[in-house]
């Protein structure tokens, strides 16, 4: 049975191919080729993709990263779409699912969004809850350092909180979108965004939301 990180991970493949190894992405400094490795290694080389959070693994993270980058992209982009090797935790269905489903998802919308001609993508109500769930449990996270107060809502109305403070602002938008939003795509975000004028631009301007 299919599951929502198996579909975006094909997706996010077949987005990287179409686009070529050369094509801007949401990611700062980073081409489609980057972001293929990027991927490739945060599965395969567990000894390496620590570098993300421990200084002391930062060289070997960077060095890997070029190893990979330098790869054929056809080789990288068939690596995303076999998945982890049986050795990586990523293999097990279950942290697959739990771990990968917005980092795909995300990263099929940062190639996605990088072009001129994109328009939002209809997302399933079950796929949005699903999303929604994972903002639920991780918005104080990714929101830990947001600047000002943070509501995420639903156009339901259903709201989590990612970061307590004054003033608050409060960010509308579908799960999807609120994902996009709190994981550093501001720009990129189809939301509703209200508050104090200058608590807003506090908050569009931060470098701090995301993990």
């Amino acid at each position: 049975m299919s599951t929502h990180a198996k579909r975006e991970r094909l997706l996010l493949a077949d987005l990287l191919e179409a686009a070529g190894p050369e094509a801007s992405t949401l990611c700062e400094g980073w081409q489609t080729r980057d972001l293929a490795a990027h991927v490739v290694v945060r599965e395969r080389r567990p000894d390496a993709a620590g570098g993300a959070f421990v200084k002391q693994l930062a060289g070997r993270l960077d060095r890997v990263m070029q190893e990979y980058t330098d790869k054929p992209y056809e080789e990288l982009i068939q690596l995303i779409r076999t998945g982890p090797p049986r050795f990586s935790p990523w293999s097990l269905k279950q942290f697959d699912e739990l771990t990968n489903t917005v980092e795909f998802y995300v990263h099929a919308e940062d190639v996605r969004r990088a072009q001129e001609d994109w328009s939002p993508r209809p997302l399933d109500q079950v796929f949005s809850d699903v999303l929604w769930s994972r903002l639920e449990k991780g918005a104080k996270l990714a929101g830990r350092k947001s600047p000002v107060g943070l509501v995420l809502r639903r156009p339901d109305g259903r709201t989590a909180v990612a970061h307590k403070g004054v003033p608050v602002v409060t960010v509308t938008g579908e799960p999807g979108e609120l994902t996009m939003f709190l994981l550093g795509r501001q720009e990129s975000a189809k939301v509703e965004v209200e508050g104090d004028k200058e608590a807003i631009e506090r908050l569009q301007g931060s470098k701090q939301l995301g993990i």
